[in-house]
């Protein structure tokens, strides 16, 4: 028809198109870097120094690594219960209100064996650790549970259902500090009267870093590898992830697969928030997740899903967290930078991952 402009169509750029898949991840990791270095520089600083100072911050002694392995542990354990529900096509932002109601059960029990002011428990000091453990875990799969039943039953989005629950764990927390369980005589954002010190988890030497703690975030990652890889379960998983609707027509029990993700998820999560009680903080403060579930999120979009890279990418995103606190002391710098860093580290190896699948040399045959 005349005067009507011809449709306009999308094509591939011939000059970025077909190259290996390994160009545009590590191009996208470069510029990234190159982002950062730029940053850092309008905020007054040498890229090399401040990188300096964060690696001295962060392994400069006994201490700090500690302290990176102490952040490390609960990290593990909530990036190894999203890859459940990644896998399984569920954008579970939830998992801060899980590590949250599982402290708040962990604490309930806790305060249950030992009363303040009592002298005599029902149950030894380990045993009523390991108790706060099993229930935190319980608390934190009911709290997971919650959501998937919006999402399975009530057609809400993961999304959003995960994001509500995250308000109203922190709100149950901050009820429960300021008014049953504050301090004698004053409530504050400092949160529970602290635990006996029967009640805290061994350390390693005199670090933050628990032996426990430790292991149990290497055990549910090394659970989740071999699941996730060499199971009928983790390949349902997957299938469902990938076509809900052809996977239940070949016969997969979609919902019971979604839940379980959730139930996994929520237990991970949930134990997390219990070893933050007996292990960091020795009791209930508001912000006891202290965002790990917003870094494991990242560390699991990070590697893609696959839980044989989430050692080394946690390890590097808690010895930055950690790090990050030297740069006001040292360099004067806002410690928020870190929280930049690891941003665009997230964005530009999504925007390389996209790259890749839409740009990269597909396999011949």
């Amino acid at each position: 028809m005349e005067g009507t402009a011809a449709p306009q169509t999308m094509t591939t750029p011939a000059h970025i198109a077909g190259l290996p898949p390994a160009f545009y991840r590590i191009g996208a990791f470069v510029i990234s870097l190159i982002l950062v270095a730029f940053i850092i520089l309008i905020s007054g600083a040498s890229p090399t120094t401040v990188i300096g100072s964060m690696v001295s911050g962060a392994l400069g002694n006994a201490d700090q690594i500690g302290r990176v392995i102490a952040t490390l542990s609960p990290l593990l354990l909530c990036a190894a219960g999203l890859v459940y529900t990644f896998n399984a096509g569920l954008y579970n932002l939830g998992v801060e209100g899980q590590i949250t109601f599982g402290a708040i059960a962990a604490t309930w029990v806790l305060r249950l064996l030992y009363p303040e002011g009592a002298t005599a428990s029902l149950l030894p000091p380990p045993v009523a650790i390991a108790l706060a453990i099993l229930v935190g875990g319980i608390g934190g799969v009911l709290w997971g549970l919650l959501a998937g039943a919006l999402h399975v039953y009530g057609r809400i989005s993961e999304i959003f259902a995960g994001l509500g629950l995250n308000f109203a764990a922190t709100g149950i927390a901050i009820y429960l500090i300021f008014g049953p369980w504050k301090r004698p005589g004053v409530a504050s954002l400092s949160g529970t009267q602290p635990f006996d010190e029967s009640l805290w988890l061994g350390t390693f030497g005199r670090t933050e870093a628990t032996p426990v703690a430790l292991a149990l975030g290497l055990i549910a990652l090394i659970i989740t590898i071999v699941v996730m890889r060499n199971t009928y379960f983790g390949l349902r998983l997957r299938a469902v992830g990938r076509n809900l609707r052809a996977a239940y027509v070949l016969g997969v029990p979609a919902r019971r697969q979604l839940l379980s993700a959730f139930f996994i998820c929520g237990l991970f999560a949930g134990v997390a928030g219990a070893l933050q009680v007996v292990g960091v903080f020795h009791r209930l403060i508001p912000n006891i997740s202290s965002n790990l579930g917003f870094l494991g999120l990242l560390v699991v979009m990070l590697v893609n899903f696959d839980p044989l890279w989430i050692l080394p990418v946690a390890f590097f995103f808690s010895a930055l967290n950690i790090g990050s606190l030297q740069l006001p002391l040292s360099l004067g710098l806002e410690s928020s930078l870190s929280g930049v860093i690891q941003g665009l580290l997230v964005l530009f190896a999504l925007l390389g991952r996209g790259l890749a699948q839409k740009y990269g040399r597909k396999p011949e045959g």
